[in-house]
C-alpha cells in the first residue's frame, strides 16, 4: 500500500530538503518506487539537490491547474530508476496550490508509487499545511538548538490537528530526525543533547545525522548523499533511517565524540 510521507520542520535551514532527497534515494535503492514532491512553491530547491534543474518542463502547479498531465511533469532519476521527482513551480506563489488539486495529485501518485515523499516548506503557511494534509507518516527534522526544537514542537501540534488523519480522530505517526549533530559540541553544552530533544518533543527517534561537509558537497554536486558517498557517516545514517521507515528494528547510534590530538595529549599527561 502506498504511503504518503511528509518531511517537515518549523524552522528553515535545518536540512529538510536534503533529508527528503537522501531518504527518498535510500528507499528507492532498497527497491521501493518513490516520488519526491516539492511543495516549496516559489523557491524550488529539490530539483537542485537531485541534479534535475535543467530537466524541469512542467511542475506541480501545472498539474494542479490542468496545464499538464502528471506523466509530463514527473522526472525520473537517471541514477536510480525507481526514484522520481515532481518539482515545484519557481514562477508562482503558494496561493497557486489548491486543496482539491493537491488531493487529486496525491490520489494519482498513490496509484503509481510505494512512497510519496512531500518536501514541505518551512513554517506553518499554506504550502506547509497542504504538504502535510494527506500524510500517513511524518518525519520532523530538527537541529539540536532550542529555536529549531521549539518550532518543531509547533509543527507536531499542527500534524495532530490539521491533517486528514486528525479529522478522523487519529494521529499521524511521527518520527524525529536530528540533523547537523556534533557530539563534541553537545558534550560542551554548545548544542542540545539527544536526550534533551527527545524529552522536549516526545517523538520516536528515526535517526541522527552527524554534521559533515559531505552533505554540503553532495548537494553542490546535485546528488543525494546516499548516492554520492554511501560509505560516509551521514549517508549510512540516512540509509538506516530509511530502513526504519520500512519497518526494520534498528538501534539508533548516537555519533560518538571524537577527541582531537590536544585532547588526547592532555589526557595522556593527566594519566
Amino acid at each position: 500500500m502506498a504511503k504518503v510521507l511528509v518531511v517537515t520542520s518549523g524552522k528553515g535551514g535545518v536540512g529538510k530538503t536534503t533529508s527528503a532527497a537522501a531518504l527518498g534515494a535510500a528507499l528507492a535503492q532498497a527497491g521501493k518506487t518513490v516520488v519526491l514532491v516539492d511543495f516549496d512553491v516559489g523557491l524550488r530547491n529539490l530539483d537542485l539537490i537531485l541534479g534535475a534543474e535543467r530537466r524541469v518542463v512542467f511542475d506541480l502547479v501545472n498539474v494542479i491547474h490542468g496545464e499538464a498531465k502528471l506523466a509530463q511533469a514527473l522526472i525520473r532519476d537517471k541514477r536510480v530508476e525507481t526514484l522520481s521527482l515532481l518539482p515545484a513551480s519557481q514562477t508562482r506563489d503558494k496561493e497557486a496550490l489548491t486543496p482539491e488539486g493537491v488531493q487529486r495529485v496525491i490520489g494519482e501518485l498513490r496509484e503509481k508509487f510505494d512512497w510519496i515523499i512531500c518536501d514541505s516548506p518551512a513554517g506553518i503557511e499554506k504550502g506547509a499545511s497542504l504538504a502535510m494534509r494527506h500524510a500517513d507518516v511524518a518525519v520532523v527534522v530538527t537541529n539540536p538548538e532550542i529555536s529549531s526544537v521549539r518550532d518543531s514542537d509547533r509543527i507536531i501540534g499542527l500534524l495532530d490537528s490539521k491533517t486528514e488523519m486528525a479529522e478522523r480522530g487519529e494521529r499521524v505517526p511521527k518520527h524525529l530526525l536530528i540533523t547537523r549533530y556534533d557530539a563534541n559540541r553537545a558534550s560542551r553544552g554548545d548544542m542540545l543533547k539527544t536526550d534533551d530533544i527527545l524529552e522536549i518533543l516526545s517523538v520516536p527517534l528515526l535517526g541522527i545525522i552527524p554534521e559533515s561537509q559531505e552533505v554540503l558537497r553532495a548537494s553542490n554536486l546535485g546528488t543525494p548523499v546516499t548516492l554520492s558517498n554511501p560509505a560516509s557517516a551521514p549517508a549510512r545514517a540516512y540509509a538506516e533511517a530509511a530502513r526504519r521507515l520500512n519497518g526494520e528494528k534498528l538501534e539508533v547510534a548516537i555519533p560518538r565524540e571524537r577527541k582531537g590530538f590536544m585532547d588526547r595529549l592532555f589526557a595522556w599527561r593527566a594519566a
